[in-house]
């Protein structure tokens, strides 16, 4: 109402002003009239003030004008739009999804990298992956495209690259008659160890095959490595071809006997668990102390021919307390004097009234039905059953080198943070071969 009011006073003015203007400057005006406005505008001259007044005024009309189409602007872009009109309906094939909703034929597939506006997320299998993602929920939106939902099940890619690692990390032996594969665990130094020695006597059907898991260190391990075969040899040196097993079985307990007490007498510290198999005469003598085992494939079948000297076994437990031993069960593993969890070994100088180095042997004839012998330390069965691992090795044909490898796999695979040695011995040719003889 004040702008109108305003407006028009102004233009009053204003047509005041032009209206004096031209009679000031007309020829036929009137002389009484003219002699009364010039007295009139010599005492007051109000043509300036009219002037500014009405500049003025109209600036601000036209202020006005310019403000009232803002707001009517403002309130279009705020106004919502009207819904967009339903899709015609298709005529082309469909298929139906989970939720009985139709989706597109296969000649016209959505496109993962960008999804059309009008498509909720009722279906996520839509989206793209088919593994675990982070489910980021879309609303239908005119102005920008649909987010993308980007898959982050990379736990296979991590696996593939800890594989990798693992696989760099891998030692591969692959000798006359046995395969070997071997990984260090999580130590800063690999206490596994191996040794063979073939051609016993100069007979090629005569070989002494171990695995060595040391412990404390690696000294124990080693000295092991070095002299358990050569000191078997010796013990052998007395006992022909054919002779009775219980010699054979006396050089065995000598040569572990033998070993070690040597070791001992190094003052070293640290201890050593061994599974050692003695190939002649067409047996297979296996001989342990401690954790490591050894398997017997017979047609498929595992035997196993060792009985782990844990603190699990009663018979050890009873052993050790007769003999003054204390033992300690904490989180459900027994332990002797609180520290070692095996009861026999190699070395061990502080535990040595109850540790001892005494073997248990067990001797199997070979026959057209043994196949294999898989020697290893604890990190494999600590993970793998004796018939899985025997399992694994069939199922790849004898393929000895690649069923090494994959048996150190699975154990890693599955937590084993352990060294891992595993040793595979063919039998083909430590079997007797029986000759007939035709009398004529």
């Amino acid at each position: 109402m004040i702008d109108l009011l305003l407006i028009a006073s102004s233009t009053f003015i204003l047509f005041c002003y032009c209206l004096c203007v031209i009679i000031r400057s007309s020829q036929y005006c009137i002389v009484h009239l003219n002699y009364y406005w010039n007295k009139f505008s010599t005492m007051i001259d109000v043509r300036p003030a009219f002037f500014r007044l009405s500049v003025i005024s109209i600036a601000l009309y036209f202020l006005r004008l310019l403000r009232l189409r803002r707001m009517t602007c403002m309130a279009l872009l705020i106004a919502p739009a009207p819904p967009p009109p339903p899709p015609p309906p298709t005529t082309s094939p469909s298929c139906t999804c989970h939720h009985h909703q139709p989706c597109t034929s296969s000649n016209s597939q959505l496109d993962p990298n960008h999804l059309p506006n009008n498509i909720g997320i009722k279906n996520k299998q839509l989206l793209i992956g088919r593994g675990n993602s982070n489910e980021v929920l879309v609303k239908p939106s005119r102005k920008r495209p649909a987010r993308l939902v980007v898959p982050t099940d990379l736990d296979s890619i991590e696996k593939v690259k800890r594989m990798d690692n693992m696989m760099k990390e891998l030692e591969i032996i692959q000798g006359r008659d046995f395969f070997l594969a071997s990984k260090k665990g999580r130590r800063e130094v690999m206490e596994d160890r191996h040794a063979v020695v073939l051609d016993i006597s100069g007979d090629p059907k005569q070989a002494f095959f171990v695995v060595i898991d040391g412990h404390g260190g690696h000294e124990a391990a080693d000295y092991v490595a070095k002299n358990l075969g050569k000191n078997i040899v010796n013990e052998l040196q007395g006992v022909g071809v054919g002779k009775a097993g219980n010699q054979i079985e006396a050089a065995l307990r000598g040569g572990y006997s033998a070993t070690d007490k040597e070791f001992l007498a190094q003052d070293v510290h640290g201890g050593a668990c061994a599974a050692g198999v003695l190939l002649k005469d067409g047996e297979v003598h296996a001989a342990h102390v401690g954790d490591c085992k050894v398997v017997l494939s017979r047609k498929g079948k595992a035997i196993t021919l060792t009985n782990e000297h844990r603190l699990s076994r009663e018979d050890e437990r009873e052993r050790i307390e007769n003999s003054g031993g204390f033992l300690h069960c904490h989180n459900g593993v027994w332990r002797v004097n609180g520290s070692l969890a095996i009861s026999r070994a190699f070395g061990d100088v502080h535990l040595k009234d109850w540790i001892i180095c005494e073997p248990e042997i067990v001797k199997v004839a070979l026959t057209s039905e043994c196949e294999f012998l898989i020697v290893a330390s604890d990190g494999l069965w600590d993970r793998v059953s004796d018939q899985e691992a025997v399992d694994v090795v069939v199922s790849r044909n004898h393929m000895m080198i690649e069923s090494c490898r994959k048996l150190v796999e699975i154990s890693s695979s599955r937590g084993n943070r352990d060294d891992i040695t595993v040793m595979l011995i063919n039998l083909h040719n430590f079997k007797m071969i029986t000759h007939t003889h035709t009398h004529i």
